[in-house]
């Protein structure tokens, strides 16, 4: 509870009464009305006003995320020790306190209207190395050291937002910007841009009495022109990259050709080295059994005529006579027995 709020209140209460008081006294004095007990309750009124407002004035209350420079007609116009949170005194009507916060801020520059601080566009306009005009969209959070909170009131008066951080940090980030090209700014470099810009706004707030917590860049704006070319070189880049994926599909359609052509080759060629071993083999067979042949016609050349008989058909009928040159001599037929009752006598013939 501020006790400070409740003590000035309880003043602000005896005030009214004293002056309600005096009206009523007032008004019944014209009238020729007495008011009995009118002065000593006018005096008690005033006595309890003036013992409220000299403790509500002398009471001040810092809370937690605050601290208080007090501003003072006798200490060199400004103590030196800041108030810390909780219930502090100072000299009534002689010493008047500040308030300042020492938890987080955010100071926002922003192109929507909406977004900033500042109502409009209050992006920070900066030229890259290369000559394009971009527009960055930015926010701060920073916060006042607590324990020189009096060295900032001095320095800038409580106006650290007007004259350090937003000129500040829309110089740094025009520096910055101008050491990279427009390609960079806005893909590979985007990150560096960032740390650069962070790392030099952290040394000039430490300077001024502020710590810097984060600074973020939350978006980068191109002109109308140079938005309309990455476009088209966007759509270039999808449309050249559709085409090398159409070549390679058509090189991996080529090369499963291929390789079908050559399975269908390979298996000819086993094919026909398949059927030309098989040739091979069957030659040599025959080779080897005519090389056997052979032999045996050596050993017994009477074989070949065997075999001959052996091949004849069951039809033939042939008579051998054993002779050194043997002779076939086909055999007469004989009528059969049923067909006649008479015969004739074979005539056997001559012998050579």
């Amino acid at each position: 509870m501020n006790v400070g709020a409740v003590v000035s209140g309880i003043a602000t209460i005896a005030w009214i009464v004293v002056i309600v008081v005096i009206g009523l006294t007032v008004m019944r004095a014209t009238r020729g009305q007495s008011f009995r007990g009118a002065v000593g309750l006018i005096i008690g009124s005033i006595v309890v006003a003036l013992i409220a407002t000299v403790i509500g004035a002398s009471i001040v209350f810092v809370q937690p995320t605050d601290r208080g420079v007090v501003i003072s007609a006798l200490d060199e116009g400004i103590r030196p020790e800041e108030l810390q949170p909780g219930l502090n005194f100072v000299v009534p009507f002689l010493e008047n306190v500040l308030h300042y916060p020492v938890s987080r801020q955010t100071y926002t520059m922003s192109i929507s209207p909406q977004e900033g601080q500042i109502i409009g566009d209050d992006s920070v306009e900066a030229r890259t190395s290369d000559g394009q005009i971009v527009r960055v969209d930015a926010s701060v959070i920073f916060s006042l050291r607590p324990d020189t909170v009096v060295e900032t009131h001095k320095k800038w008066q409580g106006r650290y937002i007007d004259n350090l951080i937003r000129p500040q940090v829309r110089g740094i980030i025009r520096d910055a910007v101008s050491q990279f090209g427009i390609e960079e700014v806005y893909s590979t470099q985007r990150f560096a841009l960032s740390a650069l810009i962070e790392g030099e706004l952290n040394e000039t707030m430490v300077e001024g009495g502020l710590i810097l917590h984060d600074f973020v860049l939350r978006n980068i704006a191109f002109s109308p022109e140079y938005a309309a070319s990455v476009e088209q070189k966007q759509i270039a880049e999808q449309l050249a990259q559709q085409a090398v994926f159409v070549v390679d599909q058509r090189t991996q359609e080529a090369e499963q050709a291929r390789a079908t052509a050559r399975g269908r080759a390979d298996a000819a060629v086993i094919n026909a080295e398949g059927l030309a071993q098989a040739r091979v083999i069957e030659a040599q067979a025959e080779a080897t059994a005519l090389e056997l042949l052979a032999a045996a016609l050596a050993l017994n050349p009477d074989l070949i005529t065997f075999e001959y008989v052996q091949r004849l058909a069951p039809g033939i009928q042939v008579m051998l006579l054993p002779s050194n040159n043997p002779l076939l001599l086909p055999l007469p037929s004989f009528p059969s027995l049923e067909g006649s009752t008479t015969g004739t006598t074979p005539t056997e013939p001559a012998a050579p």
